[in-house]
Order: structure tokens, then C-alpha cells, then sequence
């Protein structure tokens, strides 16, 4: 697990754009939280919310349903083909921009890990990484003609 860890954190901390390690310990911590109790697959759960950021669009372009980074990272620190499967479908129908076109993961894994991700999207922490990520993207925190537009 150190290893899987440290290549998803090779990956991530290149740049501060509100996805990155920080992000994805929180995500990972509130998921094993709301899974207990449940018959949720923790080894999935962890799978899903480590790698749930690796091949963001709007870090990395978009890749379609392929998610290069999450593969490769699974395939290289040998997890199981049929639980490669599991997790890249549950990071392929999670998101917000998906959740508007209808777009929810099917698992209750996949279902635990959105909830987290969304709740790490709100509130004060939710602010900080949307200012995190428009920096990233070069836009301005505040335009004062932005209304004049």
C-alpha cells in the first residue's frame, strides 16, 4: 500500500490545485468513516477513493473512460484484474459534472466514496480548493468589472 500511495502522491503533489494529497487523505478518511457499518468492500473502497483524482479532466485533459493513471498505477502494484475493473468503473461514474447528466456509481462502494468526495467539497475546505483550483487554472480571485462584463 506504501508504494501505491507514494506513486498516486508523485502524481498529485506536482501541483496545488485542489486535488491533491490533502484532498485525497480526506476523501479516503470520510469514506472508511461512512463505510462502517456496511457491508461495503473496504480493500474497493480504499482503491476507489486513493485513485478517485488520479486522471481528473480538469487536471489532466480529458481521457475519456480510459483513466491511464489509476490502471497503471493498480497494475503496477498488482491489484487483481477483476478489482481493477471494480474501481475504475466506480471512478468512471463519480463526479459532479457527471452527477448532472444522471451519471451515479452503481456500487455501494463507488456510492460511499462520491458521498465523501462531494463532502469534501463543501463548507470552508470546499472554498479553499475551489480558490486552489481556479489559481491553478489562472483565473482571478476577484474581477471587479466581472459585472460590467
Amino acid at each position: 500500500m506504501k508504494k501505491l500511495i507514494k506513486d498516486i502522491s508523485d502524481i498529485m503533489q506536482k501541483n496545488a490545485h485542489g486535488h491533491g494529497m490533502d484532498h485525497i487523505n480526506r476523501v479516503y478518511d470520510m469514506s472508511i468513516d461512512f463505510a462502517k457499518g456496511t457491508s461495503a468492500n473496504i480493500e474497493i473502497i480504499t482503491l476507489t477513493s486513493l485513485l478517485h483524482d488520479v486522471d481528473d479532466y480538469k487536471i489532466f485533459g480529458d481521457t475519456g473512460d480510459k483513466l491511464p493513471n489509476a490502471t497503471n498505477i493498480m497494475k503496477k502494484n498488482n491489484v487483481p484484474n477483476d478489482m481493477i475493473e471494480v474501481v475504475l468503473n466506480n471512478i468512471n461514474n463519480m463526479g459532479y459534472s457527471k452527477r448532472l447528466k444522471g451519471i451515479i456509481p452503481t456500487s455501494l462502494e463507488g456510492q460511499i466514496v462520491s458521498d465523501a468526495d462531494f463532502c469534501d467539497g463543501m463548507g470552508a475546505t470546499g472554498i479553499i480548493r475551489s480558490i486552489e483550483y481556479n489559481i491553478f487554472k489562472g483565473n482571478p480571485f476577484w474581477d471587479r468589472d466581472f459585472s460590467q462584463k
